[in-house]
């Protein structure tokens, strides 16, 4: 008598792993998490009123959380690429996504082209304290008539001697009243077109650095946004950020990482808020059974969990290939677009399925989705991301 073959059953509560992360990956993951948890959330809701603190930053570099994939000669941990994805996943159990734009500013949009392009003075200056947590940076890229098209930059920088004199304004400045300096995107020659950008680090107590105004946002409260002025603001040749008229390519560059960090948070912001409706559509009643039973309802769950997975598997893939040594632009302004929508999306249907409930602050899913919103226009919006798909197939 032949013994039958074991039936193959999906378990479907089985721990899931992609194959870009290894067990280190998974422990790094457990102690975000842990810490997001522990030492984060139960300040979110305060945070959303008065911005998380300083601290939090210092906290976090004597973790070693701030300088994960950066070189452990500058006190980073010397890990790779994915381990920053790991953090931009986890940080979301803090349950504020302005915390999360607060950090990803620092560890992923000003901290790398200071690494990439900077002098050994400039990282030991800057970059060292910023990974101990002890200097805040920032980026500054928008000006009030400056967005999406980066052209359109009117902040000079004009030589003077040994010096230059940066006159200018940036707007939508994410840590701009707490930064201790800020990658400064210049023009610093208007008939040059794309080769005459060029990046500064500016202190930002140097005389003539005038933080305006606090903005006031849709989502992501807990962040501080400046909006800034620079006035007859003098610098040193030595503050010039890699090659002087090569700063929108350096720019550009930045940018690549930048987007898919942001599909990382997005995917996983989305996957929390995903779970959050799935316990409370288990718990939920309505006409005598939990409506998580209806058909509308776990159809609702069905069309989201595949749209997250979408967006999760297009951006882990995208990543090895950065991680890789690809430079696959066209990839990562798919993962940013898509991962940006599916989680506004998302979003909007986890309200939906609370109902009444979701449209009040305890549950915190309004939350998830005023934060949320800003992912379609921050680090380039749709319309941007589609036209550089576009224009990568020669069209």
């Amino acid at each position: 008598m032949s013994t039958a073959e074991p039936v193959l059953k999906p378990d479907f509560s089985a721990r899931r792993k992609h194959f870009i992360f290894t067990d280190e990956h998974e422990q790094l993951r457990e102690s975000i998490r842990a810490f997001a948890i522990k030492e984060l959330a139960p300040h979110a809701a305060e945070w959303e009123k008065t911005t998380f603190p300083d601290s939090v930053f210092r906290r976090m570099g004597e973790l070693g959380f701030l300088g994960l994939d950066k070189p452990e000669e500058y006190g980073g941990e010397g890990g790779d690429y994915y381990s920053s994805l790991v953090l931009a996943e986890e940080i979301v159990n803090a349950q504020s996504g302005g915390l999360a734009m607060g950090l990803a500013v620092h560890t992923d949009m000003a901290m790398p082209p200071i690494l990439a392009f900077g002098t050994e003075e400039q990282k030991q200056e800057w970059v060292v304290p910023a990974i101990k947590g002890e200097k805040i940076l920032c980026l500054g890229i928008t000006e009030p008539d400056a967005g999406s098209d980066v052209s359109g930059i009117k902040t000079r920088a004009v030589r003077d001697g040994g010096e230059y004199v940066i006159n200018g304004s940036k707007t939508y400045i994410t840590n701009g009243h707490r930064a201790d300096v800020i990658v400064l995107v210049t023009k610093t020659d208007p008939d040059a077109g794309y080769d005459g950008f060029t990046l500064f680090l500016v202190p930002m107590d140097a005389p003539g650095v005038v933080r305006e105004k606090r903005l006031e946002k849709l989502g992501m409260h807990a962040s501080d946004t400046a909006l800034l002025a620079f006035q007859d603001v003098r610098v040193p040749e030595t503050a010039v950020l890699g090659q002087v008229g090569k700063g929108f390519y350096h720019i550009m560059w930045e940018l690549q990482g930048e987007r898919l960090i942001g599909a990382a948070g997005c995917v996983a912001g989305a996957q929390r808020c995903f779970e959050q409706t799935l316990k409370y559509a288990q718990e939920r009643t309505a006409f005598g059974r939990q409506i998580g039973k209806f058909q509308v309802i776990r159809h609702k769950f069905a069309e989201m969990a595949t749209k997250i997975e979408s967006a999760r598997q297009l951006t882990y893939t995208t990543a090895w290939r950065f991680q890789n040594g690809e430079y696959p632009v066209r990839e990562i302004s798919m993962a940013k677009l898509h991962a940006a929508r599916v989680a506004v999306e998302v979003a909007d249907e986890c309200i939906q399925i609370h109902g009444g409930a979701g449209y009040m602050v305890e549950y915190g899913v309004e939350r998830v989705w005023r934060d949320m919103r800003l992912n379609r226009i921050g680090a380039g919006t749709d319309e941007i991301m589609l036209d550089v798909i576009g224009r990568s197939y020669g069209l």
